[in-house]
């Protein structure tokens, strides 16, 4: 299997309180079907158990220079992989 071409390799970091996810990606995720009305997640590919453990991550997005939800993260056209607590991201501006 060939290497994903990647810019950043970002650690995922943890929290124990909740994290709210920005109205403006919300919208997003809404447009796109991953959420429906009601504010409930729906990520094709990822069970419950990992949807409940990634409210609780956040990385140092490289592209936005700040810390933001993993969530948002892994919705990001940046977002290439997920592997071994790191996230693989291509760094093109958003």
């Amino acid at each position: 299997m060939a290497e994903l071409e990647h810019k950043y390799e970002v650690d995922i970091h943890q929290t124990e309180e909740r994290q709210k996810i920005p109205d403006s990606v919300k919208e997003e995720l809404k447009k796109s079907g991953m959420m429906d009305e009601k504010g409930k997640l729906k990520l094709n590919g990822v069970s419950p158990k990992m949807l409940k453990k990634m409210k609780q991550e956040y990385v140092e997005c490289p592209v936005l220079k700040t810390d933001i939800h993993f969530v948002q993260c892994f919705v990001c056209p940046n977002f290439q992989s997920r592997v071994m607590g790191k996230v693989l991201c291509k760094g093109d501006p958003l």
